[in-house]
């Protein structure tokens, strides 16, 4: 029987300022397309990074439709699946990597299960590990109700408990499942046709889960299909791990609710909702931060404790300290040794003993400070201090070594941090790797290299991260490497051919990484802080003086503003535009501000502005912000 579809095989993606995700995602997708006559289908949601420029200059031989305004997920794909002329429709994200065999395979299984309308596949993420939402179950409130109360976690296996991701069915087995991931939902144009494009009343999340009953509902069933794997970054154009994903999703599944269930189970399922939101938002702070301050307080007693022994000395020694001050001037004293330990690091890992010594003898100045001032009713002993910051310093490093040897891990004391790498790909792809690597990387450790992923197996070596070069490297072989080594500790990147990136993702829950300057000193954990602190000073003096500095100013209303978001952490003095970081992925996300890096230079043309920019990311201080903020001050009202 002859078809009436031109191709056999129409792709469509959706992009969103991603362009060095994108690029990968497409040359893959070029080397998928097999004996059977494809289609692909690009649609542009108003980028302003240079995705534009990219698809125009480097695929043009696809359609492209370039929007003028962010449409969303659900209407672009709307858009492409109008146009296209396929038997079968391929949804696919721009953060994915699919393999060569990967089309033909799954149109085979089409053709050969005509109950199919709809099919997902085997989807791992950056570092090599199994994303459960390549096959999942129909969230009704009781599956709801599993998965967000945890049940689904404990029981990850269970038929009845782990349904929300089909725990039960293997990931290397293709079965029948209920609903389709966005990243790769692959539909038999016929089954569209007869229940309906993708709801637009969904912007990004949930339009997957609502067209997989559909279908269903419209007489198909939905294959999960294990005989071919893609990697999904999960999270560059998505940030799945940001409390606001969190809103965003679980409102999509009220909507799914409203829409297919009965009244009295929407009720219901939009209530277990609405405690989802606010259980995962408490659970995920307080869960911060609690693991983040339980060391910190151990340490604290600890010191308190030595402290107050050391006293016992004195007590020997005949000499008499007043009860009442110790009793206050301890806890002090330890409270500051601690918080500046803190501030300089000390608690980032991999641990650092020099950042313990730093901080001790930081702290110890700042206490022998305040002690110089403080009437002479109210010192005691500035013995007393010198002994306190030694038993400090030998406590840290005592534990710290203690931590070492009795738990390993994130507590490993590391005197050399330099990164070591494996490239595998040929001559010219590695000479320009290493290239990149010199370039991108501070503490670069040993670079080994290999023409192939067999000569890297059989050296059986260890490293922190493996580079794949795509140009000479099947795809294939390199989701099979990292999904056979993910039980390791490497980090994976892949080198695009012809290119001067590198992209990965080193866990599920991080957006992927890209390799293109070294500009992670603004947002290392000490840098972070510095920032921070520096805002939290200068806004706690300018809302002091609020009653005479906002006189300074035009806009009034606006300074007060700033200033207060700059207190609670909602903005910053110095930060970038958002328009700016869209355009160039090389800036990290910080938190903006009224005062940009470049706005001290007003007159320079855009690119001396732009390199101004990647300056204050490379090198990041306190005083260049302090510098910055001093010459741009009448710009706190912008």
């Amino acid at each position: 029987m002859e078809s009436n579809f031109k191709y056999k095989l129409s792709v469509i993606i959706v992009n969103y300022n991603v362009e060095y995700f994108v690029d990968q995602c497409i040359n893959s997708v070029k080397s998928s397309i097999s004996n059977h006559p494809i289609e692909v289908i690009v649609i542009d949601n108003a980028s302003i990074d240079g995705s534009v420029d990219l698809l125009k200059e480097k695929y043009s031989e696809f359609k492209l439709k370039f929007n003028q305004d962010n449409l969303g997920f659900s209407k672009a794909n709307n858009q492409g699946i109008d146009i296209a002329q396929g038997e079968y429709v391929l949804l696919l994200n721009p953060d994915t990597v699919v393999e060569e065999s990967s089309f033909e395979k799954v149109i085979n299984f089409m053709d050969e299960h005509p109950d199919a309308g709809g099919l997902g596949v085997r989807m791992i993420d950056g570092k090599g590990q199994f994303l459960h939402e390549s096959k999942r179950g129909l969230p009704t409130p009781m599956v709801a109700f599993y998965k967000i109360f945890g049940l689904s976690r404990i029981f990850p296996k269970s038929k009845r408990f782990g349904q929300y991701h089909l725990g039960h069915l293997s990931e290397f087995e293709t079965n029948k499942i209920d609903v389709l991931s966005g990243a790769f939902m692959l539909m038999r144009k016929e089954a569209l046709d007869k229940v309906g494009h993708l709801d637009e009343d969904f912007f990004m999340y949930g339009e997957d889960i609502d067209l997989s009953y559909r279908i269903q509902k419209g007489g198909y069933n939905n294959y999960y299909f294990s005989e071919t794997s893609i990697i999904h970054y999960k999270g560059e154009s998505t940030k799945k791990s940001s409390v606001n994903y969190v809103f965003v999703f679980y409102r999509a599944m009220i909507i799914f609710a409203k829409k297919h269930f009965s009244g009295k189970n929407a009720g219901l399922f939009s209530l277990l909702i609405n405690l989802a939101i606010y259980l995962r938002a408490t659970v995920a702070i307080s869960g911060r931060f609690i693991k983040r301050i339980t060391l910190p307080v151990i340490d604290l007693t600890y010191i308190v404790c030595g402290l107050f022994a050391l006293t016992n000395y004195w007590k020997i020694s005949n000499i008499e300290f007043p009860e009442e001050l110790i009793k206050y001037s301890i806890p002090i004293y330890a409270i500051t040794w601690v918080a500046i330990v803190f501030f300089n690091g000390g608690y980032d890992y991999p641990t650092k003993l020099f950042k313990y010594l730093k901080g001790t003898v930081i702290a110890t100045a700042v206490i022998l400070m305040a002690y110089a001032v403080l009437p002479k009713s109210l010192q005691f002993s500035r013995l007393f201090i010198f002994f306190g910051a030694a038993w400090v310093l030998v406590f840290y490093i005592i534990s710290r070594i203690f931590l070492h040897f009795g738990f390993g891990g994130k507590f490993r004391l590391k005197n050399n941090d330099k990164k070591s790498f494996v490239i595998i790909g040929n001559e010219s792809e590695i000479v320009r790797t290493k290239e990149l690597l010199v370039q991108t990387q501070d503490k670069l450790g040993d670079i080994i290299s290999f023409q192939t992923i067999e000569d890297f197996k059989r050296a059986d070596i260890t490293v922190d991260e493996i580079i794949f070069c795509s140009g000479s490297q099947s795809y294939e072989k390199i989701i099979s490497t990292m999904s056979n080594e993910k039980e390791n500790t490497y980090d994976f990147k892949i080198s695009p051919d012809d290119s001067n990136h590198l992209i990965g993702s080193n866990s599920i829950d991080t957006a992927g990484e890209l390799y293109i300057l070294n500009l992670n000193t603004l947002v290392s954990n000490e840098n972070k802080r510095r920032k921070r602190l520096f805002d939290l000073l200068i806004s706690t003096g300018l809302l002091i003086g609020l009653p005479f500095t906002i006189l300074l100013f035009k806009n009034k209303s606006k300074y007060a503003k700033n200033v207060g978001n700059i207190f609670i952490g909602k903005k910053s003095f110095i930060g970038f535009s958002n328009e700016l970081t869209m355009k160039d992925v090389r800036l990290p996300k910080i938190k903006q501000g009224p005062i940009t890096p470049d706005d001290p230079f007003q007159h320079a043309d855009s690119t001396v502005r732009q390199k101004l920019n990647l300056l204050y990311a490379r090198d990041y201080s306190m005083r260049k912000d302090f510098s910055i903020l001093w010459k741009t001050w009448r710009k706190l009202d912008n």
